[in-house]
């Protein structure tokens, strides 16, 4: 009998082998990214410290477009760097969260 894929299983199991390589510090945090199915989430992480420094999202006022896509994208990407270039933030990590990238 053929068994169930586990989606759930999966996509930990590829953050986690994602999340042993990288790491963040309080002069390059680790911009974690978070994609739900309605919102786009995005955190600067400071892992020595166990501290979120910045967060962005679909949720705040400042952006426009409340949903889960590429224009939504670059305005909560837009915002993060605004809000870290104000506490002085110029390089991060991308932590890409099991998702894909290219």
């Amino acid at each position: 009998m053929i068994s169930k894929i586990d989606r759930k299983f999966n996509t930990r199991r590829k953050h986690i082998r994602v999340r042993r390589k990288i790491s963040g510090t309080a002069e390059r945090p680790r911009l974690c990214i978070y994609r739900s199915n309605k919102n786009l989430f995005a955190q600067l992480i400071d892992d020595v410290a166990g501290n979120t420094l910045v967060a962005a999202s679909t949720l705040d006022k400042e952006v426009k477009i409340k949903l889960a896509n590429k224009e939504a994208a670059k305005e909560v990407g837009a915002l993060i760097a605004k809000k870290a270039t104000k506490k002085g933030i110029e390089n991060v990590v991308f932590d890409r969260s099991g998702y894909q990238y290219h």
